[in-house]
């Protein structure tokens, strides 16, 4: 497939585009100047534009079978960008005819499932809430942004992300959290993120992933 892959240069998104890379996709990964991805790939053009810019970003999508996106809140002090990219993303595939967006999300934007304990339910979950209200209201907003679309687009909702390597092993949960799902890696979402890209049961729906 061909892919183009933004926030390339991040946590998740360099992942994102090793994997893709590995699997043999032809890959557009997008960054902002003057940030590369760290490594080169002879399936990987680089092209600089700003993400929340339609117009940067029709050339780098037109063509292509699917968007990825890594972008989100990079912490909870400088938000904002999840839903304005995500417009901006939203309008350039609108443009030129390109159909399917996976993103990334947070499970806590979602319902915390019943299945969790009283204490992650009525505890943990809302702290978190509280602390990172911000970060969660932009994720929120760019998962309204995506539903007011006629785009394929799917959101993944991983808990605590965590620094570890690929397993390719984890749970999913589509239109929802994973119950009782605490932790997953960058790692693993990214391979996720490469799964669902073909797979019609996740379009226009969150899933959950979690070990």
């Amino acid at each position: 497939m061909r892919l183009t892959v933004l926030g390339a240069t991040g946590a998740t998104g360099g992942h994102v585009l090793r994997q893709a890379a590995a699997a043999g996709h032809k890959i557009t990964a997008v960054v902002r100047a003057p940030s590369r991805p760290d490594f080169e790939h002879p399936n990987i053009d680089v092209v600089r534009a700003d993400v929340t810019n339609p117009a940067e970003l029709r050339e780098a999508i037109d063509g292509h079978d699917a968007v990825l996106s890594g972008i989100g809140p990079r912490n909870r002090k400088v938000t904002g960008i999840a839903a304005a990219a995500t417009a901006a993303i939203l309008t350039a595939m609108a443009d030129t005819g390109v159909r399917r967006l996976v993103t990334i999300s947070a499970a806590p934007v979602g319902p915390t499932p019943s299945e969790d304990s009283i204490l992650v339910r009525k505890g943990l979950i809302p702290i978190l809430r509280s602390m990172l209200k911000d970060v969660y209201a932009d994720l929120a907003a760019m998962e309204a942004e995506l539903a007011r679309s006629d785009t394929d687009w799917t959101a993944m909702r991983p808990p605590k992300l965590t620094k570890a390597a690929v397993t390719g092993v984890y749970r999913t949960q589509i239109g929802g959290s994973v119950p009782r799902g605490a932790t997953i890696a960058r790692a693993d979402v990214a391979h996720a993120m490469l799964a669902v890209v073909d797979d019609p049961a996740t379009y226009r729906q969150p899933v959950g992933i979690a070990y």
